[in-house]
């Protein structure tokens, strides 16, 4: 057993503010903030990484009684022997990850945590504080940079093996991404990149995670499952048009994509998919028997919302396990998808598409599937996009899919 002791008090701060100021002394980062509600971690440095919950012992210290704080960070096909990108391959094989310092923010307010290995020192606590609550107000600021696109050639290489397998019955879909290399036009921070998509018009939850020189990072619209006690629940998130040019046009699209059968069809891959894991593992299962549409800066998306109860016993790591990946990020059947993807995909896809999230000492938490992503160095990096493949698919219109979906990531550069 690993003793972990946790303090945590209240600290009048903003807490993305206080990151950029003490970020500068930690090489290791985490982030999982939701920009839509006050559910934000803001990790730095690492204390220990333990492969499950069951190896910690945890003392809780301080004034507020807060579980600390585990992030998790993991790849897409982590069993996939084709070796990722020089940037991926330098990330460690961690399951939980406990930062050193933790800034929290949630409907009870602000709050500072502070983990060790041993009874934590109050003078610690007393500078991070007192450094948190002098941060000065952050800026954010424009990155220059140069998008080398791939070919359109090779795309429809890339679709035609796809349309091979769906019209021999292999698979019913199956999702294709595309890597395209940035060059910056100068060198810049994780930080830099995270207040571009914390403060820009980027909707969904922020994710960070940097280890040394190199950070995964991105802002994904999908919730993979989050549970709070007995209640968890998950997303349905398949089927893409447009956001439009205004309101009007807006509104046609999506009334345009609910009756689109090939999108419907994508989507119910994936609701069969959801309801099957949670009516294994859960009751009081609730699906809408109809989608509703998700509009982001660039992109809609149907939506079908998923609550239940989970059983005694089963954990969040258990679900998160069960539903990843799902039919939005591999394909259907699943497992003979993937087995496509790793033959048709000339890269690993690394952490894109993983399940990235956090959970707390006693065993809550949120993992969000990690799309509109892209792994950087600080002065070159890879952004990431994908799109579900049927028989009616048209590669160009999924090229372009792509395109605009990957302005989620690219808002990250101003």
């Amino acid at each position: 057993m690993t003793r972990i002791y946790s303090y945590t008090q209240a600290i009048d701060a903003d807490i993305v503010d206080a990151f950029c100021l003490l970020q500068k002394g930690f090489t290791d980062q985490f982030v999982y903030y939701r920009k839509e509600a006050p559910v934000r971690f803001m990790g730095l440095g690492r204390c220990v990484a333990l492969p499950t919950l069951d190896e910690a012992e945890i003392t809780l210290e301080g004034p507020v009684h807060a579980q600390p704080v585990f992030f998790s960070f993991n790849r897409f096909d982590g069993a996939n022997p084709a070796l990722a990108d020089e940037l991926f391959s330098s990330f460690p094989r961690l399951r939980l990850m406990l930062p050193e310092v933790v800034l929290i923010e949630n409907e009870r307010g602000t709050f500072l945590q502070v983990n060790s290995l041993g009874p934590v020192y109050a003078g610690r606590v007393q500078r991070f504080s007192r450094d948190c609550e002098r941060a000065p107000e952050r800026s954010a600021a424009p990155i220059p940079y140069q998008l080398e696109m791939d070919s359109r050639e090779q795309w429809q290489e890339a679709m035609a093996q796809a349309g091979e397998a769906l019209s021999k019955g292999r698979v019913r879909k199956v999702v294709l991404s595309r890597r395209l290399r940035l060059q910056a036009g100068h060198p810049f921070s994780s930080k830099d990149v995270l207040v571009n998509l914390i403060d820009g018009d980027a909707v969904g939850t922020v994710l960070l995670y940097r280890y040394a020189d190199v950070f995964f990072c991105g802002c994904t619209p999908e919730l993979l499952v989050r549970k709070n006690g007995c209640t968890v629940e998950s997303m349905c998130l398949a089927g893409t048009c447009p956001a439009g040019a205004d309101g009007e046009e807006s509104a046609v699209m999506a009334r345009q994509l609910m009756a689109d059968r090939k999108n419907r069809e994508e989507h119910q891959f994936v609701v069969d998919f959801i309801r099957t894991v949670f009516e294994r593992t859960c009751y009081n299962v609730e699906i809408p028997a109809e989608p509703r549409i998700m509009r982001l800066a660039h992109v809609q998306h149907l939506f079908t919302p998923v609550k239940a109860q989970v059983l005694e016993g089963v954990s969040l790591w258990q679900l998160a396990e069960d539903l990843h990946p799902t039919p939005a990020t591999a394909g259907a059947p699943v497992g003979e998808a993937t087995m496509l993807i790793r033959r048709i995909e000339p890269y690993n896809r690394g952490f894109y598409a993983g399940a990235c999230g956090y959970v707390d000492g006693a065993g809550d938490g949120e993992f969000s599937v990690a799309l509109r992503t892209g792994v950087f160095d600080g002065e070159m990096g890879y952004v990431y996009g994908g799109c579900g493949i049927v028989e009616e698919s048209d590669a160009q219109a999924e090229y372009e899919e792509i395109n605009l979906k990957l302005r989620t990531i690219l808002s990250a550069f101003g």
